[in-house]
């Protein structure tokens, strides 16, 4: 099935039995890919029950695609065996890297945007793409702090890789607004110069406001809490530009109860609804 132009939430196994006892209206269901690789079990079960009642969008964290090494070739078996399993609507993989050597973090980090990254990442998608036979889309990253070696701003970085490579992108909202506090961008003009036109699906998320060692705002990208006031702000700004888009309500930790996560996405909904125009939402930031 694919992705309609509604809000879904993240697949939560706490959340399994409510939703297929009251089969809630909702626009899709996403999941992350690492989480049902193995071969069968409750996970599985659930999973393709809920697979029958709705679309399915597949969240990727551990491809790696930024590292300085080769993709991990078992894991990108078990990633296509997963597509081909459930057939989602959307793919889709973070700008970023979690392995060294042998061994795999437990994070997603960031990396300098020079021709060497570049090269290499365009060389790491188009082996996805070939190797799964379809598109992914690729997430822009939170991030904390910039390499001084980077030669490109990073929607610049963004749309030559997707230039290069085809893919789609997953455009998440919440990260701009975490990056763009704790570097000190423009929110809205990291918006302007984003390849919107690639653009097939948004996330937004909660995040952990902290202070850095100079007492400037510091964002932690926890998932953790509903979406930011300001958040929904920059959201309400890219759907005026791009129209209703597929939106995902991430919600990965302290999770609330389903009619919480639910009313998330049911705002989202309301915002690709209304679909104001930039330059209102512009001017109800400003006055």
């Amino acid at each position: 099935m694919n992705i309609p132009q509604r809000a879904g939430v993240g697949l939560k196994p706490q959340h399994y039995r409510e939703i297929l006892e009251t089969v809630p209206d909702i626009g899709f269901f996403e999941v992350h890919a690492e989480n049902y690789m193995g071969a069968g079990g409750p996970p599985h079960r659930y999973l393709a029950a809920v697979r029958d009642l709705y679309p399915l969008s597949l969240h990727g964290v551990g491809l790696s695609i930024g590292a300085a090494r080769p993709l991990d070739q078992d894991h990108l078996r078990r990633l296509k065996d997963l597509i081909a399993r459930y057939q989602p609507g959307l793919f889709s993989e973070h700008l970023a890297w979690s392995s060294h050597g042998e061994a795999f973090l437990n994070d997603l980090l960031p990396m300098p945007y020079t021709k060497e990254t570049l090269r290499r990442i365009a060389s790491h998608i188009d082996e996805v793409q070939e190797t799964l036979g379809r598109q992914m889309l690729l997430e822009n990253p939170s991030t904390y702090v910039a390499f001084t070696e980077s030669t490109y701003a990073e929607p610049d970085f963004i749309a030559e890789v997707q230039r290069r490579t085809g893919c789609g992108l997953l455009l998440d909202v919440s990260n701009v607004h975490v990056a763009s506090t704790n570097q000190q961008w423009d929110p809205f003009a990291y918006i302007d110069a984003y390849p919107l036109v690639a653009v097939q699906e948004i996330h937004l998320a909660g995040f952990t406001p902290e202070t850095d060692e100079k007492q400037r705002p510091l964002l932690i990208d926890t998932h953790n809490r509903p979406v930011d006031p300001l958040v929904w702000q920059l959201y309400a700004y890219a759907i005026g530009k791009l129209g209703p888009t597929p939106t995902l309500i991430e919600w990965d930790a302290d999770l609330p109860s389903w009619g919480e996560l639910q009313a998330e996405a049911m705002r989202a909904e309301a915002h690709m609804k209304s679909h104001a125009t930039p330059q209102e939402v512009r001017l109800a930031r400003t006055g």
